[in-house]
């Protein structure tokens, strides 16, 4: 492994260990726990830029900025697919089931199904987002001794598959963010060129 000369990741350790603690703050009220999310990657995609620079591996970034665009596709497209759905239902004259009523409005279907469409277009493109993340983080401890960059990468990749499974994945994913937070703050601050493998040595007589 090749390491940028004069290189430091003291300030990849402090801006990603930050950046994956704010992402935990989702639930802080009044839009601030969102906010504090969305600055949180940033700090990570900083930290991942960083790192990228010092182990001198463009792919880690790279991949890791794949991950940031799905997930604003992702995020667009379900907005747009929603406001779409929504202008639709309610200038077509559209109402929402009246309690005690025992037929659904017209239009009604089609704007569940309308948001349904958006919602899996979402969990694609998370789960491809989450994967890409996973790769990057995956490439940092193949070059760092940090094995739980991988780590939290693969539960966080495992956590989008399950979002759907009643939660389980919003919770693997919370875990896998603690994960980036103590992976972050265990980097060297001067990383050492890891010690190449060694060839085995055939045994006597071998050709």
């Amino acid at each position: 492994m090749q390491i940028a000369p004069s290189k430091s990741l003291s300030q990849a350790k402090m801006l990603g260990g930050i950046g994956s603690i704010l992402t935990l703050l989702l639930f802080v009220p009044y839009y601030i726990g969102a906010g504090l999310v969305i600055i949180g990657w940033i700090l990570i995609l900083i930290a991942v830029k960083d790192i990228s620079e010092t182990v001198m591996d463009k792919s880690i970034f790279n991949k890791a900025i794949i991950s940031v665009v799905l997930s604003i596709v992702g995020v667009v497209t379900f907005a747009a697919i929603v406001a779409v759905t929504l202008l639709s239902f309610f200038s077509g004259g559209g109402t929402l089931p009246m309690a005690g009523s025992t037929s659904l409005p017209t239009g009604f279907l089609g704007l569940i199904a309308g948001l349904l469409i958006g919602l899996a277009i979402v969990w694609v493109c998370s789960i491809i987002a989450s994967y890409f993340l996973w790769q990057s983080f995956k490439g940092i401890s193949a070059r760092l001794p940090v094995g739980l960059f991988g780590t939290g990468g693969l539960v966080f990749f495992i956590g989008s598959l399950l979002i759907i499974a009643f939660g389980i994945g919003f919770f693997l994913m919370f875990i896998a963010e603690i994960l980036f937070a103590v992976a972050f703050f265990q980097l060297p601050d001067n990383p050492q060129p890891m010690p190449a493998m060694q060839p085995s040595m055939g045994t006597p007589g071998t050709p």
